[in-house]
């Protein structure tokens, strides 16, 4: 059996899609590629279970539709996985029914949908495409090959051989968190459980998901080639009332690798394929003896020479000792959310974070060597202009103080499933319930400001560094041609953010 893991092309005026493996959608005009880290895991365990496993990312490829679909008919994958958001979830309906169309009657692809969306969502994608398989949670690499197993031994499109034992019905073989059609009737099979044990995952297979791919063309490394590594799933709070990936990892989840399973790829990725940034994608990195021992493994295998770590963490956990430690032990880049600058918007969005932690967490990891980055959100329903302002000014501060040293600033959007969703709907907050508008080219909520407005201050926030202390640190920074080529990269990248939320990007 072929198993395809597909990205396909979805051409727009808007840009590029930033889809694989991300908590957020957007459109950006300066190509961004984050390694899609749980379908990669899933295309392995398919390899080491004896599938066949075709890597189909078009979008990183830069492929047109017609390209994709061309392959597709020349490869005829047996089963077609898709990773799918809010913003694009409509646009894989049509996706999937462009795929029908194509089938033979030697060749009819099962189709599947996994992600944040339809694990809210599930019977949406039932009811309004020809979908054949919906995996919910966020083990859809486990799911995956559980489903694969399944219809390997099934009657789901499958054509025995006369004579040959009759194969079993697939509805006695699907593992939990699967939704599927049988006769005519949508059904599933419960919820998915989130109790995989991540240390039963292999190393995965780099060169069969192309990694190359994503080695580049993204802000956060500094030193090329770089990849991305999930300690975790995902975050120990996990209870951010915005963030879609608490639909499909809730706190209560939360699962560490082993440290040592961690160094033992850390190791692989220096030897086997030279990698000198490595971006770990948990949305927390594992704190307490954990990272200690993490660290220390770090220093006595001598992998912090050889490449610089990156990871997201939450401000008001660390101390002093801990930011030294990991920087220490190779750490460079540390992403911080910060989201907002004003006390009742980080209770209400349920952050667990006190705005006097934040200057205080910043100063710490900068003054240990770190490079910290923080996330900033506009256009909560709640906030005025005066709120937003007051973020922009928190942000300038930082940055003339030397605290942080990048940022990226997004406009809220309440994914569904998301507490902030369902918040949204019982205040009649949603201006709109068209999935195609949920990918921050517009707000979509409410807002004591216009949608032009909260443009605007996106775009005050990516010029907020713009003091002449932060610029004239950056140039005095300059050590290498390398660091020269981190600013023209960086520059490009915020270049393009201000093109993403200007004026004639707005609907």
């Amino acid at each position: 059996m072929k198993v395809s893991i597909s990205y396909p092309p979805l051409e727009s005026e808007k840009g590029i899609p930033l889809l694989g493996q991300n908590r957020q959608f957007q459109w950006f005009s300066e190509p961004t590629y984050i390694y899609p880290m749980v379908p990669a895991y899933a295309a392995t365990l398919l390899k080491e279970n004896g599938f066949e496993v075709m890597w189909d990312d078009a979008i990183a490829e830069g492929l047109t539709y017609a390209q994709w679909m061309e392959r597709i008919k020349r490869e005829k994958p047996d089963v077609i996985a898709m990773e799918t958001k809010t913003p694009v979830v409509k646009r894989h309906w049509q996706i999937i029914k462009d795929l029908k169309n194509l089938a033979t009657s030697n060749w009819q692809p099962a189709t599947v949908l996994m992600g944040d969306h339809v694990t809210a969502l599930p019977e949406e994608s039932m009811l309004n495409s020809d979908i054949d398989f919906v995996l919910t949670g966020g083990d859809y690499d486990f799911l995956l090959l559980g489903l694969c197993n399944s219809l390997s031994h099934s009657s789901f499109a499958y054509d025995p051989e006369p004579g040959a034992r009759s194969p079993e019905p697939i509805s006695h073989l699907l593992p939990q968190g699967l939704w599927y059609r049988d006769n005519g009737t949508i059904n599933n099979t419960g919820r998915c459980e989130l109790a995989h044990d991540l240390n039963a995952l292999p190393i995965i297979d780099r060169d069969l998901t192309k990694w190359k791919l994503y080695s580049e063309k993204n802000g956060n490394y500094k030193y090329l080639p770089g990849t991305y590594t999930m300690a975790a799933r995902d975050c120990w709070w996990g209870k951010c009332s915005f963030c879609s990936w608490t639909t499909i990892y809730p706190g209560a989840s939360y699962r560490a690798r082993s440290p040592h399973k961690m160094l033992d790829e850390i190791g692989a990725l220096i030897e086997n394929y030279g990698v000198r940034e490595i971006m770990d994608d948990s949305g927390s990195f594992p704190v307490g003896d954990w990272l200690r021992t993490f660290c220390e493994g770090m220093i006595k295998r001598g992998y912090h020479k050889r490449v610089k770590m990156d990871c997201n963490m939450r401000f008001g956990t660390l101390g002093r000792g801990d930011y030294e430690l990991m920087a220490k032990a190779g750490f460079r880049f540390i992403l911080f959310g910060l989201e907002s600058a004003n006390q009742h918007t980080l209770d209400r969005i349920n952050k667990n974070l006190n705005v006097g932690q934040i200057a205080e967490g910043a100063r710490m990891a900068k003054q240990s060597g770190l490079s910290p980055h923080i996330t900033v959100m506009m256009g909560y329903p709640w906030e005025t202009r005066k709120d937003a302002e007051n973020t922009i000014e928190m942000a300038k501060e930082l940055f003339k103080c030397g605290y942080v040293d990048t940022l990226q600033a997004t406009i809220v959007i309440p994914y569904p499933g998301t507490a902030l969703y369902e918040e949204c709907r019982n205040n009649g907050w949603l201006l709109t319930e068209d999935w195609d508008r949920y990918d921050m080219k517009e707000p979509v909520m409410k807002s004591p400001m216009s949608g032009g407005d909260i443009k605007d201050l996106t775009q005050m926030l990516y010029k907020s560094f713009a003091s002449p202390q932060y610029i004239l640190r950056k140039v005095l920074s300059i050590r290498s041609i390398e660091d020269c080529r981190f600013l023209l990269r960086a520059g490009r990248k915020l270049a393009g953010h201000l093109t993403d939320f200007s004026h004639r990007n707005r609907d």
